[in-house]
Parts: C-alpha cells; sequence; structure tokens
C-alpha cells in the first residue's frame, strides 16, 4: 500500500514538473504586413492650416487627446456628442459585449487551476429475507460517505494559456468595435448637425428672397396700377413669390428628418427634442492630416481586424494540441461510515490520488479536419485585415478630394454669385426704365436664387466632408487606447478607450 502511495505521489510530480518546463505548440503569431504607401495621392486642401492640438502630421506626432469634434467650435455641437457615449442604446449594447468578452476570459482562465468538489450523502437499505432457497433477515445498514476530490489537468500544451490568449484577443476586438461604433455615431451626429444647420441657412435665403419677391410683387402691382405693366407681370411675379414660399417651407421635412435623427443618436424620443435655428455660417476648420503608416494606428476598425487575426491563430494552436496526450492528475479523500458514531473517525478515512494518461488514436481525421478549418479562418481574417486596411486609405483619399474639388468649385460658384446677383439688379433697373419685361427679372431671379442656393449647398458639403475625413482619420483614437491583457483581466477595468486607458502591450 505504501508503495502505491509513493508510486502515484512520484508521478504526480513528474506530471507537475514536465507543466512547468511544457512549451505552447502551433505558429507563433506575427502581426501581417499590409501595403502603406509613403504618403496620400491627395493633399489637404490649402486653407487648411496648423492649429493647437490639430496639425498636418509628421511621423514622429502625436495623436491629439481632446474630442475630435471640439475643433468645429460649436457648443451646440459639444453638448450633443457627449451625450452620445452617455445615452446611445447602440453604444451601451456594444458595451455590453464587451463586458460579456470580458467575462469569457475569466471563463478561460479558470482551466489553468484545479477543481474541487465536495460530496455528502445517507444510502440506507435492507435485504430482503425471502431471496433464494435459504429466506434469512438482515437487519437495516446505513452508509455515510463524506467525500472531496481534487482534479487537474496540466497545460502542457499551452492549450488554455492559447485559449486565454483567444479570448483576450476577442475582447480587444469588442474594444475596438465599441470604440469604431462610438466614433462612426458621433460623426453621424455631427453629419446630421450639420445637415440641419445647412437647412436652417438655405432657409433663411428662401426667407430672405421670398421678401425680396414680396417687394418686387408690390412694385409690379404699382406699375399695373398706373398702367405701365401689364396683368401678366403681376401673375407672373405672385408665381414666382408663391413658389419660393413653398420651397421655403419644404426645407422643414429634411430639417425634421435631422433633428429626429439627432434625438434617437442621443438616447431621446424626437417628440421630446428639439433644436433651435441656427444657420451654418463657418466654412468647414483645419483638418489634421495623418501619414498611412499612422493610419494604422488611429483607426479602431483596423485595430479590431488586426486583434481578430491574432485571436484566429490563437485557434490554430488549440487544435494542434488535440493531437497531443492528456494528463489528468486526481485525487480524492473522505469518511464512510455506517453510523454518525464511527463516521468521522480514522479508521473510516478513505483515500485515492494518481494520474491519467489519455490519448486519442484515430478520429478517421477529424484533428486534421479541424486545423485545416482554423488555418483558412486564419488566411480569411488576414485577408480582411488588408482588405479593411485598403478601404481606409480608399476612404481617406476619397475624403481629401473631396474637400479639394469642394473647395475650388465653392470659389468658383462665389463668383457665379456676385454675377448673378449683378445681373438681377441690372434686370430691375432697367424693368423699371420699362426697357425690358418682367419676364427679364424672373429670369434673374431665378439664376441668383439656384446659385445662392448652390453655394449653401457647397458650404454644408465641405463642412460634413471634414467630418468625414476625420472619421476617416480615425477621429481622435490611437491604439495605445486599446485595454491590455491585464485591464481586461482587472476587477475595476480601465475605459476600452479613452481618458485613463494606457499603452497596450500585446
Amino acid at each position: 500500500m505504501q508503495t502505491l502511495r509513493r508510486n502515484s505521489l512520484a508521478a504526480a510530480v513528474i506530471a507537475g514538473l514536465a507543466f512547468s518546463s511544457a512549451c505552447a505548440v502551433g505558429p507563433k503569431y506575427a502581426k501581417p504586413s499590409v501595403p502603406a504607401p509613403p504618403g496620400y495621392h491627395e493633399q489637404l486642401p490649402e486653407y487648411f492650416k496648423e492649429t493647437p492640438g490639430w496639425k498636418a502630421s509628421q511621423p514622429s506626432d502625436q495623436v491629439s487627446k481632446g474630442n475630435w469634434w471640439e475643433i468645429f467650435k460649436d457648443p451646440q455641437l459639444n453638448a450633443l456628442e457627449q451625450q452620445v457615449s452617455v445615452s446611445n442604446l447602440t453604444i451601451a449594447q456594444d458595451e455590453a459585449v464587451y463586458r460579456e468578452s470580458r467575462a469569457l476570459v475569466q471563463e478561460a482562465r479558470a482551466g489553468l487551476y484545479p477543481t474541487v468538489t465536495g460530496s455528502i450523502g445517507v444510502t440506507g437499505s435492507r435485504s430482503s429475507a425471502d431471496r433464494g432457497a435459504f429466506p434469512f433477515s438482515t437487519p437495516p445498514s446505513a452508509d455515510i460517505p463524506l467525500t472531496g476530490a481534487v482534479s487537474w489537468v496540466p497545460d502542457l500544451w499551452g492549450q488554455i494559456r492559447k485559449e486565454i490568449a483567444q479570448s483576450v484577443s476577442n475582447a480587444q476586438v469588442s474594444a475596438a468595435q465599441l470604440e469604431n461604433a462610438r466614433l462612426s455615431l458621433q460623426a453621424e451626429l455631427a453629419l446630421d448637425y450639420f445637415g440641419l444647420r445647412g437647412q436652417d441657412r438655405e432657409r433663411r435665403l428662401l426667407d430672405d428672397t421670398v421678401t425680396a419677391y414680396q417687394r418686387a410683387l408690390e412694385l409690379t402691382r404699382d406699375r399695373f396700377a398706373q398702367g405701365v405693366a401689364s396683368r401678366l407681370d403681376v401673375t407672373q411675379a405672385q408665381t414666382q413669390l408663391e413658389t419660393t414660399r413653398a420651397q421655403a417651407t419644404d426645407t422643414d421635412v429634411q430639417r425634421a428628418a435631422y433633428e429626429h435623427a439627432i434625438a434617437v443618436l442621443i438616447g431621446k424620443p424626437p417628440a421630446e427634442f428639439s433644436i433651435p435655428r441656427t444657420p451654418l455660417e463657418e466654412p468647414p476648420p483645419p483638418i489634421p492630416g495623418a501619414l498611412p503608416s499612422q493610419l494604422l494606428e488611429r483607426r479602431p476598425d483596423i485595430a479590431a481586424a488586426e486583434r481578430q487575426v491574432a485571436a484566429a491563430n490563437q485557434q490554430i494552436g488549440i487544435a494542434i494540441t488535440a493531437f497531443y496526450p492528456t494528463v489528468t492528475l486526481s485525487a480524492s479523500a473522505g469518511f464512510e461510515g455506517s453510523t454518525l458514531v464511527n463516521w468521522l473517525t480514522w479508521p473510516s478515512r478513505f483515500f485515492s490520488i494518481g494520474p491519467t494518461l489519455s490519448e486519442l488514436f484515430y478520429d478517421a481525421g477529424r484533428r486534421k479536419a479541424v486545423t485545416a478549418e482554423a488555418r483558412a479562418a486564419y488566411d480569411a481574417t488576414v485577408a480582411n485585415y488588408r482588405q479593411t486596411v485598403l478601404t481606409a486609405f480608399q476612404q481617406v483619399e476619397d475624403n481629401l478630394a473631396g474637400l479639394r474639388i469642394l473647395q475650388q468649385e465653392a470659389g468658383q460658384e462665389d463668383a457665379a454669385v456676385k454675377a448673378a446677383e449683378d445681373s438681377l439688379s441690372l434686370s430691375l433697373v432697367q424693368y423699371r426704365g420699362g426697357v425690358t419685361s418682367y419676364l427679364q427679372v424672373i429670369t434673374a431671379q431665378e439664376a441668383a436664387l439656384q446659385n445662392e442656393s448652390t453655394a449653401v449647398s457647397l458650404l454644408t458639403r465641405r463642412v460634413t466632408s471634414s467630418v468625414s475625413l476625420i472619421q476617416a482619420l480615425g477621429g481622435s483614437w490611437n491604439v495605445a487606447q486599446l485595454p491590455t491583457a491585464d485591464q481586461i483581466t482587472a476587477a475595476n477595468p480601465a475605459p476600452a478607450s479613452g481618458k485613463g486607458a494606457v499603452a497596450s502591450t500585446r
């Protein structure tokens, strides 16, 4: 008995030593390479100049630590953006997914430690007195076992450690996706907000035009009363006035849609939310640039795609560990007696201890198929990561090109507005002098209004394009804000992003 006990203990010690020196199997992770050009084809527009905290980036520059929307210097926008992170339900959903992924890390870590169980029971029995050819009676008996058991599977091949690393990577994916959702919703709110202000600017233009057309109608009526103008001139002026008044009213349809969208983004019922009319006045502010190599560190969607690659790499190692044997160390001990009197006495003790080695010899190729599946899934995540990077470059180029072209178009449209206003002034002078008909005035009015409306639309598009460029550049986010493994497993983790996050160590 003593010999068996010593052999079992020796086997347990040997297995523990094997665990302490074990090495994890599977491929070592290396971040996939991606094509990153030294610069963009498009350059920042000429009016983009350096501003405090936001500037054209150089390789050694640090990303702004502020809220990106503050660059627009709009207190109303600042107040609305602050409510997105607090009240938006989509962000609340993504935050819950992140907390769920953190719990999965804790679940995976539990596999490193033994499991301990305990049980107690009472069993009573009595044999039948009428069994067999020789009936006899036995008194009732009882069995009262108290058992404790310990079981541990040493992580000899690194399967559990890889599952932990995979869970950490998946949690970082959730954290990056949370920040990508936050950035997208913040940008969506800014786009809706400036779209609303653009509608306010359009409404003011049309209201001013209605006032001007009202004066023109009164002039035409006076001339008609004097017998200088025809009834046709009056009806044409009246038609022009009412058409423009209807256009002014129509702007409220899109404005209401923007207002309702903003209400939902900040988690409020549309019926309980309104924004006062504030026509858009300012051109887009200076926007910071970023080198392509920096873009890889500033976009949360790129960070999420890269962490998915890391998780897929760990899955390959997990699949490979299935080819190796499993060692289980188990022990149990307790007391067992027939009465409470002899239950917890030293002679009633029992125990067992010993390792178990198990190996799967044949599975019809299942493990090979699982490993091939994991490798294929890894290749898919690498392709997705590279595609995400290429899409990010495209989005930056698109918005840089849009801002450059819109700036040029806005300058041309300003010249067209001035020419149309001059043409309208000359037409009115000539009409008052009886040189031309009112039809020429109407034509000049339509040209002036159309060009002024186009100028307002271009201003709105330039501002919203600057928002889209900031979003394409990753806003104020940086991969250093991605939570580390220690933060993910901490009882009170640092925020998934933003203030208080520290540099990521992978």
